[in-house]
């Protein structure tokens, strides 16, 4: 196992994005947003983009996610090999790719795209949606298996929290893989919990890192209490 993905073992991965037209799309915000959570104990982190790569890799220590997003239906996240190997350039210790069965823009399938890659040197995460698609990604030998498309894809339903289940399923019948769970891990109760499930490190973004979401959580819970209140 490469010394990069052992270090993860047992640790919490953030994951740090803005979309576009949000207050913190920009890449410095989300290098001192990454720079704040390494501090905080983060072993890696995971961005978006690659200005977010280049800037997050110059200011943090530890390892770097890449991905690049492009579109919003079908394979969005890092679409091509073209794309996988600008996130290498931009700095990325390990690129995130969809690995669904998905048609690809560049007419590439998953196991030929992780091929080109590893032949360059390059740590693939495969971001699955299904036990399939960790199938796909286990036979081509992805360095790093997740969950982080559990619920997004038509495969399973979206749960509420994280998709424990699915984790647990990829856990046992790809034992010798690490596994990531990654997706809706929004307290440290889920954190918790999916490691006690199995999970080789865990991801967590939107609870961390996007105050835009936290604060509707937040607003939504004091709005019921003072609803509850004036009855």
């Amino acid at each position: 196992m490469h010394p990069l993905i052992a270090s993860l073992r047992g640790r919490l991965i953030v994951s740090c994005q803005a979309y576009p037209g949000e207050p913190m799309r920009c890449p410095e915000t989300m290098a001192q947003i990454a720079l704040a959570a390494e501090r905080g104990g983060a072993a890696a982190i995971r961005c978006q983009g690659l200005a977010d790569i280049a800037a997050v890799k110059g200011r943090v220590e530890v390892p770097v996610i890449g991905l690049w997003k492009e579109g919003r239906e079908g394979v969005y996240i890092t679409p091509t090999l073209r794309h996988a190997r600008a996130c290498s350039n931009a700095g990325a210790d390990v690129v995130a790719v969809d690995a669904t069965g998905r048609p690809r823009p560049d007419g590439l399938t998953f196991a030929e795209t992780v091929r080109a890659l590893k032949s360059e040197g390059v740590l693939v995460m495969a971001d699955c949606g299904s036990i399939d698609d960790a199938g796909r990604a286990a036979a081509a030998g992805c360095a790093i298996l997740s969950t982080t498309l559990a619920g997004y894809t038509g495969q399973r339903p979206r749960t509420d929290g994280p998709d424990v289940e699915l984790l647990e399923l990829m856990v046992a019948e790809f034992p010798e893989f690490p596994v990531i769970c990654e997706g809706r891990i929004h307290t440290p109760e889920h954190a918790e919990a999916v490691m006690a499930a199995g999970a080789w490190a865990a991801v967590v973004g939107t609870a961390v890192t996007h105050p835009t979401t936290i604060t509707g959580w937040f607003d939504d819970s004091v709005r019921r209490g003072g609803e509850r209140a004036k009855r």
